[in-house]
C-alpha cells in the first residue's frame, strides 16, 4: 500500500485549479495534445493530466538565482584556472581533441545566457540538479503543450480567470539566437537556419529537428534540418542542397565529438565560423559550462573564498552538496573526510553522475543499488570525470489523478534578447514513484507544461 507522501509543495495557484476542476465538467484534458502529431512524435501520448504552476514570486527568484549561477560557471576559467578555459575543460573530463575544440570555437563571435536548469522542488524551495548550457535543449514545443492544454475548458476558464501566462521557449531561443548572431543575419530575407547533428544522430532524432526546423518559419526564419555530412562548402560558405546557410543552430553535443576521425566534418564549418560566414548557436564552450563538474567546483569549500557574499548565499540556498570523486573531501560542514567511505557510509542519501552524459545517462541513486553495487561504482569513479551529489527528496505536486514527483525543467535565456528576468518557460517531466531517481523520458516520465502568475 502507498503510503501518503512525506512532502507536499503547497502552491496557491495549484491549489486553486484543484478547488476550480471540483466545481466544473469532467473530461479530458490531455486530448488536444494527443491529437497533435508534434507532440506525440516527442513524447508520445505521455502527457499529464494538468499543467502546473508558478507565483511570479517563484519565477522571479528561481531565475535571478539561476542567473547568478550561470554567471559563477561562466567565470570559472578566470576565478580557478587564470584565464585557461582548456585548464576546465581538463579538470571537467574533456579529452584533448574535445578540448582543442571548445577553445577554438570560444575565439569566435558572442556567447549569450541559454541553458534549461534541471531542478527538484524539496516542499521549500528549487534545488538545483543540473545546468545543460547548451543550444542542443529538449523541450522546444513547451509552448505548444500549453496551447494543447487550453483547449480543455476547465484550464482555459481557470488562467484567464487568473491572468496567467507563458512562455514560448522557443521563441526565447530564436531572439536569443538572433541577438548572439546578429553580425552575419541578413537584413534582405529571412535567414536559413540549418538544424544540424551528427550523421549518427540524425538517423535517429531527424524527425524531430526537421519538426523544429519547420517551427522557425513561425517565427520568421527559413529552417533546413540536415547532418554535418550533408554541408558543402562552395567558397567556403556552408550549404546544404544548394541554399547557402546563414545560421547553424547546433544540436550535436561535445560529448559526441570524442573521435577525430568522426568529428572531419566539423572542421570546416569552424573555419567558417572563424571567417564570419556563418554563425555557430551556441559555439561549442557552452557545454564546458554546463555540466555537473563544474556544479561541483561551486559547492566546494576550496573555492568558497573566490565568490562574495552574496553568490555565496546564492550557491548554499539552490546548489545541494555536489563533490567530484577523490579520496578526500569535504562534507558538507566542511570537515575533510576520506570521501568513499563518506559516501559508503550516508549510501541512501547520495546519487553519483557522470560529469558529461546528459539525459540520465551514467547515473546511479545510491538508494537504489545493493551495498556492494554502490561500493564497487563509487571506488571506480574516484578520480575520474565523476561527481556525488546530496539526495533531493522531491516533493509531490497533486494532480487530478494523484501525486507526481516532478523535475522542472526552467529555460533561462539573455534578458536583453527576452526581456523581463530571463526566464524562458518550463517543461516539467514526472514520476509516480515517491524514490525516482532520475525523472527522464526514458525512464518513463509523463511531461506537462507551465503557467505562471
Amino acid at each position: 500500500m502507498r503510503t501518503a507522501p512525506r512532502q507536499l509543495r503547497r502552491s496557491p495557484l495549484g491549489r486553486a485549479y484543484a478547488e476550480h476542476l471540483a466545481a466544473g465538467p469532467a473530461g479530458d484534458p490531455t486530448a488536444a495534445a494527443r491529437d497533435s502529431a508534434a507532440l506525440t512524435l516527442a513524447y508520445r501520448d505521455r502527457f499529464l493530466p494538468g499543467p502546473v504552476f508558478l507565483t511570479d514570486a517563484e519565477r522571479h527568484t528561481v531565475a535571478r538565482d539561476l542567473h547568478t549561477v550561470h554567471d559563477l560557471l561562466r567565470s570559472l576559467p578566470d576565478r580557478v584556472y587564470g584565464g585557461s578555459r582548456a585548464a576546465l575543460a581538463e579538470a571537467v573530463g574533456l579529452n584533448p581533441h574535445q578540448t582543442a575544440l571548445i577553445t577554438r570555437s570560444a575565439r569566435t563571435g558572442a556567447l549569450l545566457p541559454l541553458g534549461r536548469a534541471d531542478l527538484y522542488h524539496d516542499g521549500t524551495a528549487f534545488q538545483l540538479l543540473e545546468f545543460n548550457i547548451t543550444s542542443a535543449l529538449g523541450g522546444f514545443e513547451n509552448a505548444d503543450l500549453n496551447v494543447a492544454m487550453l483547449a480543455y475548458p476547465p484550464l482555459r476558464e481557470f488562467v484567464v480567470r487568473h491572468r496567467l501566462r507563458y512562455r514560448d521557449t522557443l521563441g526565447c531561443m530564436v531572439r536569443t539566437m538572433s541577438a548572439e548572431c546578429a553580425a552575419v543575419l541578413p537584413a534582405d530575407r529571412p535567414p536559413v537556419v540549418a538544424v544540424v547533428d551528427t550523421e549518427e544522430n540524425f538517423s535517429i532524432v531527424g524527425p524531430r529537428l526537421r519538426v523544429l526546423a519547420d517551427k522557425l518559419a513561425d517565427h520568421g526564419l527559413d529552417g533546413i534540418a540536415c547532418h554535418l555530412g550533408q554541408f558543402s562548402y562552395p567558397g567556403g560558405r556552408p550549404t546544404v542542397a544548394g541554399r547557402p546557410v546563414d545560421v547553424v543552430f547546433r544540436y550535436f553535443l561535445v560529448e559526441d565529438l570524442t573521435d577525430p576521425a568522426a568529428t572531419a566534418p566539423l572542421e570546416p564549418l569552424l573555419a567558417a565560423a572563424e571567417q564570419g560566414r556563418v554563425g555557430l548557436f551556441s559555439r561549442l564552450d557552452a557545454e564546458l559550462y554546463g555540466n555537473k563538474g563544474t556544479l561541483a567546483m561551486l559547492s566546494d569549500d576550496r573555492h568558497r573564498d573566490l565568490f562574495d557574499a552574496d553568490e555565496r548565499a546564492c550557491v548554499e540556498r539552490i546548489l545541494p552538496w555536489t563533490r567530484y570523486v577523490r579520496a578526500r573531501g569535504t562534507d558538507p560542514d566542511g570537515s575533510d573526510v576520506d570521501l568513499p567511505a563518506y559516501a559508503r557510509a550516508r549510501q541512501a542519501e547520495l546519487i553519483l553522475k557522470p560529469t558529461l552524459l546528459h539525459g540520465g545517462s551514467g547515473i546511479v541513486a545510491g538508494w537504489a543499488v545493493d551495498a556492494a553495487e554502490w561500493t564497487a561504482r563509487v571506488a571506480s569513479a574516484v578520480d575520474g570525470p565523476y561527481v556525488l551529489q546530496r539526495r533531493v527528496r522531491p516533493a509531490a505536486e497533486p494532480f487530478p489523478d494523484g501525486p507526481r514527483y516532478l523535475n522542472w525543467g526552467i529555460y533561462l535565456a539573455d534578458p536583453d534578447a527576452v526581456g523581463e528576468d530571463g526566464y524562458a518557460g518550463c517543461f516539467v517531466r514526472a514520476s509516480t514513484d515517491p524514490a525516482v531517481g532520475v525523472v527522464s523520458m526514458a525512464g518513463g516520465a509523463q511531461v506537462g507544461c507551465a503557467f505562471h502568475g
